[in-house]
């Protein structure tokens, strides 16, 4: 018997249970419907709270400064949304590329 593939055997039952998640411990797992439902509703309230703070500095109630941080983030908001767009397009196309 080779003294190496032993080693090798008991090197890798020692690793597996590293690989196995700790019972109690798993965190659970949001699908991707969640986590693009959670995503859109957030750019949402973020583009509400953006045209809120924009309304109540026409009507005089909000500073300036307040209203270019809520320009600010409305448009770092929609820049994302773009950029994830953009990539799953290209990603769309990339598989229709794809010989079959």
């Amino acid at each position: 018997m080779d003294i190496r593939a032993l080693n090798a055997a008991q090197k890798y039952a020692a690793a597996r249970p590293a690989m196995q998640p700790v019972p109690g411990q798993e965190t659970p797992g949001k699908g991707l419907g969640e986590t693009l439902g959670e995503v859109t509703s957030d750019f949402a309230e973020t583009f509400r709270s953006g045209e809120e703070t924009a309304k109540a500095a026409m009507a005089g109630r909000a500073d300036s400064t307040t209203l270019v941080q809520a320009l600010a983030q409305t448009e770092l908001a929609v820049e994302a949304a773009v950029t994830v767009r953009d990539k799953v397009v290209e990603a769309y196309q990339e598989i229709l590329r794809m010989p079959v």
